[in-house]
């Protein structure tokens, strides 16, 4: 996690509006709750700056002519920052107070089809891995896994998913940081209902009209993606929802992170809830999102 701001300029091949000639705000600072440290600039107009992605870049794109346009942050096109290119967007914290954040992974999986597909291909034995897996359960790996002290890229990718509630409700808990300051990531272990449930909770603070607000938002994004022409024909992995509220009570709710995220060759097309098998593409995307809708509805109060 950092606290950054910078300035940039605008990339001389794009056509896109120079922030400079927004109105300013006052900067926010960006938290990174999760993901690579360097990934993320800000500035003081309103915008952050993500490192350059083609596939992102395209989504985006592409997010900007659909209806889910209003569930992501807008996309200003690609500028240029010490020498290397950013994805330009909205910060989406510009308009909260001191705000407790959440990034939710979505969906049954976190990994493309292709990349089993080219972990396959390439079966090399990873000690890297072999020691992740360990530091989280020293009995996990085989005992030819043991021997060899390494793993390959595939089992490491398919274990690691069993260990959160990804495979179990269709979505986890990936980072929470409080508005008091404090930082949680370990969720490796978060599976169960219950524990999903807790850590819901504690984001939360147990107050219904923050649990409401998201459900407002989480409903109304569930009804635009089930008749969104982009959900329906791309397979949406390793993108989150990034929740948002602050003491005043206001909240939001939005889709992040789409360098996973991959067009369908026509004329496929997914429902997003049917159980992956591999070779059809699913997600788990709207599996994920009945379950936490259905988890935050059960924190509120009985009436």
């Amino acid at each position: 996690m950092f606290y950054e701001s910078t300035t940039w300029k605008k990339h001389k091949s794009l056509g896109t509006s120079s922030p400079l000639s927004m109105p300013p705000k006052e900067p926010q600072q960006w938290l990174q709750v999760v993901g690579h440290a360097g990934s993320f600039h800000v500035g003081e107009y309103g915008m952050l700056l993500k490192r350059f992605c083609e596939g992102e870049k395209q989504c985006f794109q592409k997010l900007m002519e659909d209806t889910l346009k209003a569930f992501v942050p807008a996309y200003h096109g690609v500028v240029q920052h010490d020498g290397h290119d950013y994805n330009m967007m909205d910060n989406l914290l510009t308009h909260f107070h001191t705000p407790a954040i959440m990034d939710c992974k979505m969906g049954s999986r976190t990994y493309l089809e292709e990349e089993l597909l080219m972990a396959r291909d390439r079966p090399q034995p990873r000690k890297d891995m072999y020691e992740k897996m360990v530091a989280v359960d020293p009995e996990a790996p085989t005992a030819q896994e043991q021997a060899q002290q390494a793993v390959l890229k595939t089992r490491y990718m398919q274990w690691r998913e069993t260990l959160s509630s990804t495979t179990t409700l269709g979505f986890r808990v990936e980072g929470v940081r409080k508005a008091n300051g404090a930082c949680h990531t370990n969720f490796k272990r978060t599976r169960s209902r219950e524990q999903v449930m807790e850590a819901l909770k504690d984001f939360v603070d147990s107050n219904p009209q923050i649990v409401r607000g998201y459900l407002r938002r989480l409903k109304q994004l569930r009804w635009v993606l089930e008749t969104s022409d982009f959900f329906r024909t791309h397979e949406v992995v390793g993108s989150s929802l990034l929740f948002v509220h602050d003491g005043t009570g206001k909240t939001g709710v939005w889709m992040i992170d789409f360098g996973k995220t991959v067009a369908l060759p026509s004329p496929l097309t997914l429902d997003h809830r049917t159980p992956w098998v591999e070779g059809n593409r699913e997600d788990g995307y709207l599996w994920g999102l009945d379950n936490l809708i259905d988890i935050l509805g059960s924190i509120l109060p009985l009436t």
